[in-house]
């Protein structure tokens, strides 16, 4: 089975929201996740995140600890996901790739569909 290494940005706003977005495309269009990416040779994890944040967000990205690495089986690839906590450098952000984002509270993170290896993290990011 092929393995995907990525890295996922967890970003905290100043009142203790988290930042989802909703895929727009592919097999898992309309479900929710971290935003992020795969990380590309010679990268660093932290390099990565802030470039995918970019190609993303249009952002600048302040890659803080890692707070987990998700090891998940989809049913044609096996995913390793970095997630890192991360704050907006600046705060501007612009919606380059996905549908939709929204700012959440920890208590509502169970109000959208996340992707399934982004689920494992969630019920952590509640407390």
């Amino acid at each position: 089975m092929k393995t995907i290494e990525v890295v996922a940005a967890i970003i905290f706003d100043e009142q203790g929201r988290i930042f989802a977005t909703q895929r727009g495309y592919g097999e898992w269009k309309d479900w929710w996740e971290f935003p992020g990416g795969k990380i590309e040779a010679g990268e660093t994890a932290q390099e990565a995140l802030r470039r995918e944040i970019k190609e993303e967000l249009d952002a600048e990205l302040e890659v803080g600890e890692l707070l987990r690495t998700i090891d998940y089986d989809y049913p044609s690839f096996h995913l390793t996901m970095h997630c890192f906590k991360c704050r907006l450098a600046d705060g501007h952000m612009t919606l380059l790739e996905h549908e939709a984002a929204k700012w959440l509270k920890p208590a509502d993170l169970d109000s959208v569909k996340w992707l399934p290896a982004d689920e494992e993290i969630i019920n952590e990011l509640k407390h």
